[in-house]
């Protein structure tokens, strides 16, 4: 297992050598959620936890809990590529997003010899 998944949030897995200690962090949102553990059964289960208190806190406070992974990044690219990348999109008559999606999704399938991720319908 390389990362920690719950209620749609994704944790990373690291390890500290001089705390003898598991830890990791929630990817894709803006704020700081961590968690830790001794063993792997206790990150896991300190990682559930924090998820829900911070679920928890946003319902308290009555704001929307942050969406991890949303779908929408920014790219920064040189120009050259960003061109080379529009010119190609308009040969194959699509969106630069669309063939950037579908680009990202090539390399994620090569990568990892997984089934490729299905298109979405605003790319």
């Amino acid at each position: 297992m390389k990362n920690l998944e719950y209620k749609g949030y994704t944790g990373s897995i690291e390890y500290s050598k001089e705390d003898d200690l598991l830890f990791g962090k929630v990817l894709g949102v803006r704020g700081l959620i961590s968690y830790e553990g001794k063993t792997g059964n206790e990150l896991e289960n300190d990682f559930k936890e924090a998820i829900v208190t911070y679920l928890s806190d946003c319902n308290e406070k009555e704001i929307a809990p942050e969406k991890p992974f949303k779908g929408s990044f920014n790219v920064r690219v040189s120009a050259e590529l960003h061109q080379k990348a529009a010119l190609l999109a308009k040969e194959e008559k699509m969106s630069l997003n669309s063939f950037v999606a579908e680009s990202i999704r090539e390399r994620i399938f090569k990568e990892s010899r997984v089934k490729i991720i299905p298109k979405q319908q605003n790319q």
